[in-house]
């Protein structure tokens, strides 16, 4: 009765007050729905000013991380920031990610399938890295670049490197704050002067670096990527670049590089030859 009472479906009558009847279910629930609808109504707008907060929060939050003293600069104080940082550019790379890797095999901490860079090479982006002759000499080093090479990435050795430096889409350099405590942070660049000396700097390193793996190490005949796969599926079944695209949420760009890398893989020069060659290894 007191939960009746409460939803206002029992109600005193007009004429005795004293006396309690049964509102009629259909006034009485719409009522009710009524209020309820009111109810998320409110909890709906509350949600929208929340989310606005949070996002207000959250540019904040990335102010705090980032430094800017000009357009082309942003400095990033500390290890953890810059890494998050660092992160979140590598998941905007369109066309390439080269990087100088002064690390040593006690850096790696991590088996190579949780590497940061197997998302940027399943989607087709062209890696280089340039790692030291020290790493690569133990066997955990070696797995590492091994991983990342049959994978599509290029990897090259040398004895020393200057520090650690990122180039992403020839548009971005970031190098570290100190080269002597990595810890201290990074410098994001985006200037065309210094852009043309991070490139020129690692083509210095490239040209004169080791090849660790010959072109029959790539292992040809290894499983595809999930978007290889699917890229695969779907020029089989006739789509275009387009619609490769569409249907794989990624940009039209990425789809043609994805297409032009297993040509590549598979010595294919037109999707015909690409698709006979899938077929015979079992792809499609």
């Amino acid at each position: 009765m007191d939960v009746l009472r409460k939803l206002d479906l029992l109600v005193p009558t007009w004429s005795n007050p004293a006396v309690e009847h049964a509102v009629h279910p259909r006034v009485g629930l719409s009522g009710l729905v009524e209020r309820r609808r009111s109810d998320l109504n409110k909890m709906l707008g509350e949600l929208s000013q929340a989310e606005a907060s949070a996002e207000v929060l959250a540019e904040q939050y990335n102010e705090l991380l980032t430094s800017r003293t000009s357009g082309d600069v942003e400095v990033l104080r500390g290890r953890a920031n810059a890494s998050r940082r660092i992160e979140e550019l590598g998941t905007k790379a369109r066309e390439s990610f080269w990087g100088l890797i002064p690390a040593h095999v006690d850096d790696i901490v991590a088996p190579p399938e949780e590497s940061p860079d197997i998302p940027l090479l399943e989607r087709g982006i062209k890696m280089r890295s340039v790692y030291l002759q020290s790493m690569t000499i133990s066997k955990a080093g070696l797995e590492f670049a091994s991983y990342m090479y049959k994978l599509g990435g290029e990897v090259r050795a040398t004895p020393t490197l200057a520090m650690r430096l990122l180039i992403i889409d020839q548009e971005i350099a970031i190098m570290p704050l100190n080269p002597e405590a990595e810890s201290d942070g990074a410098v994001i660049h985006r200037s065309p002067s210094v852009l043309a000396l991070a490139t020129a700097l690692f083509d210095s390193y490239w040209s004169r670096a080791t090849e660790l793996f010959a072109p029959e190490d790539r292992e040809d005949n290894s499983p595809l990527t999930p978007h290889e796969a699917e890229v695969l599926r779907l020029l089989a079944g006739g789509a275009k670049d387009e619609q490769v695209a569409r249907l794989l949420g990624i940009s039209l760009r990425t789809a043609r590089r994805i297409t032009a890398n297993l040509s590549e893989r598979l010595d294919a020069t037109s999707r015909f030859e690409l698709g006979v060659a899938a077929a015979k290894r079992g792809w499609v």
